[in-house]
């Protein structure tokens, strides 16, 4: 049986990988609201299926439906924001700002949730916020002008925020009700509100083909599937403080890949970050 420490790498490689393919929807200038649509219709698809093949209990209704609604509007407007940021902020410095969240979700855990940490995962988590501390001052160096770095750091803000609604509510989801019920129906919900609010969005690029959308719309949608239900199974047995800030780092692999195909910049900073998230997944084992 995967512990829960195995279902968190596993969220870690796979979300990592969905969100590198947020760098390419912006390098390409992929309508970022198409893009979303199409991968979170993806998700509720594959979602959809599962609960019909797999042998479940009927979920209570209220707290499926009100977890699915916080879960998948935060999701949706987290995952808007971090494309559009992309446009203004390369991905070495969004991708670990956007990470923030998790020091609010870790005193979330740590209260609400009544966790306790070991001393090797305190340390963990101090190496994770040094990751976050050390990339995020190269913020100012990145941005192309003033207004493009305002730009950016605000749809971070909202990242953050965002961010920590959907960590906490996938908690509560995974040890009341039924995952694959949960993700079909925040999914569903995402990829509505998405769809609607891209239909206005008025700087959408003209004539530009819906192949490729999808292409892209999908295989994040199968990444995040695979991704977030191996998240859900981590949380259903294991702290939230502790797998919050594994998967947490899966920034990493986003930005390893935009470093060997877009030729991003390597510095100190970013190297250090990268051995420093090692010594974090190590130590939060304990």
């Amino acid at each position: 049986m995967i512990s829960w420490y195995g279902y968190s790498l596993a969220a870690l490689l796979l979300l990592g990988s969905q969100r590198f393919l947020y760098k390419v929807a912006a390098h390409h200038g992929f309508a970022s609201g198409r893009v979303t649509t199409v991968f979170m219709a993806t998700v509720t698809l594959l979602s959809c299926g599962l609960y019909l093949f797999q042998p479940h209990a009927q979920p209570s209704l209220y707290p499926l439906v009100m977890l699915s609604l916080a879960n998948s509007l935060s999701f949706t407007v987290s995952t808007r924001a971090n494309i559009e940021a992309l446009r203004h902020l390369s991905a070495g410095i969004i991708f670990p700002l956007t990470r923030l969240s998790l020091a609010c979700v870790v005193v979330v855990s740590l209260i609400w949730f009544d966790e306790t940490l070991t001393t090797g995962q305190w340390l963990g988590m101090i190496l994770a916020f040094s990751v976050i501390y050390l990339l995020s001052q190269e913020a100012r160096f990145d941005a192309a002008s003033p207004q493009a770095l305002r730009r950016g750091l605000g749809l971070v803000l909202v990242c953050i925020l965002c961010g920590t609604v959907a960590s906490v509510s996938s908690k509560l989801a995974a040890v009341s009700t039924d995952k694959a019920a949960f993700m079909a129906l925040s999914y569903l919900v995402g990829t509505l509100f998405s769809g609607l609010t891209s239909r206005v969005k008025k700087n959408t690029p003209p004539r530009q083909s819906w192949w490729p959308t999808v292409a892209l719309g999908g295989a994040m949608g199968v990444l995040n599937f695979l991704g977030f239900y191996a998240f859900l199974n981590a949380l259903e047995s294991g702290p939230l403080s502790a797998i919050i800030l594994i998967t947490g780092m899966h920034f990493i692999i986003a930005m390893v890949l935009s470093v060997l195909i877009y030729r991003e910049a390597v510095t100190w900073r970013r190297v250090a970050a990268m051995v420093l998230t090692v010594g974090t997944v190590v130590l939060l084992k304990a």
